[in-house]
């Protein structure tokens, strides 16, 4: 008689930290994309802060932004396409499909009541779950979304959807996405989310202000003045206009993130584990 068979059992210590799965894994064509259209939305934001009093641009103060929206488009989907093409299959499409939909929903809760946009809450939390790739490419296509279905479309759009863009990938780049859960990840969100709100809302003041008549106000872009004069005008334009809502929207991205934030990261990881983002396809020989 044969010995009967023993099981064995593996003695070595085994990880509780997994690998977070990413439903884009951003390649160097997709990096250069990116590193591309930030450049030049970059350039489209803030071109009145750096341009002289004699320069072109100033002399076109009423005509760039509209340049820079139509310039932002076409690389918005350059960008989108080489992600696509760096692998963003029918699972991930279908995910970005359901975040852009719920996304673009939360918006107009939030209209015509100062700082009341949940949205921003689901931008974080799913960036942070699903990468920075994924992370660009669900803001701009939320903004995107939302702007159609709230009637907002105008110059101001692809101003909106490239910094949504930025605000979700931001999240995705945040440290400790393998090990950092519970209450320190929450509260990190919460810190993010805060600090980001500020930064969309000012951000996008650079969009609008231009288009102001500097005779009309003090604290309007003036293409006359120097970069100095110019940048405390802005401020003072971000001030008076702007600080209520960016500060009720970071408030209510921090209080949504720390109340309900648990438990929809665990569902958008749960969810992302289901999905096998990342599992190659095999064949059994057999």
């Amino acid at each position: 008689m044969s010995a009967p068979e023993t099981a064995v059992h593996d003695s070595r210590p085994r990880s509780r930290s997994h690998p977070q799965a990413r439903a884009i894994r951003l390649g160097p064509r997709s990096v250069a994309a990116l590193a591309l259209v930030s450049a030049t939305g970059v350039a489209g934001f803030a071109w009145p802060l750096f341009a002289g009093p004699g320069s072109q641009v100033s002399a076109h103060a009423q005509d760039a932004p509209w340049l820079f929206a139509g310039l932002l488009v076409l690389l918005i989907a350059v960008v989108a396409a080489t992600i696509s093409e760096s692998g963003l299959g029918p699972k991930a499409v279908a995910m970005l499909g359901v975040l852009a939909a719920t996304g673009a929903a939360l918006r107009p809760i939030g209209a015509g009541t100062a700082g009341i946009e949940p949205m921003f809450f689901l931008m974080v939390l799913s960036g942070r779950v699903l990468g920075p790739g994924f992370g660009f490419v669900l803001g701009s296509v939320t903004m995107f979304a939302s702007a159609l279905l709230t009637g907002g479309v105008g110059p101001w759009m692809p101003f909106q959807m490239l910094a949504m863009g930025w605000f979700t990938m931001g999240a995705g780049l945040l440290p400790g996405a393998d090990r950092l859960r519970g209450r320190g990840e929450l509260l990190m969100l919460a810190g993010y989310g805060f600090l980001a709100a500020f930064a969309y809302g000012t951000v996008m003041n650079l969009a609008g202000w231009p288009f102001m008549d500097a005779l009309a106000s003090n604290v309007a872009f003036d293409p006359h003045s120097a970069v100095p004069a110019n940048l405390a005008r802005f401020l003072a334009y971000c001030l008076a206009t702007s600080l209520g809502w960016d500060l009720g929207r970071a408030v209510v991205t921090v209080v949504l993130t720390l109340t309900v934030g648990g438990t929809l990261l665990k569902a958008l990881r749960r969810a992302t584990r289901r999905a096998a983002f990342e599992s190659p396809v095999t064949f059994d020989p057999r």
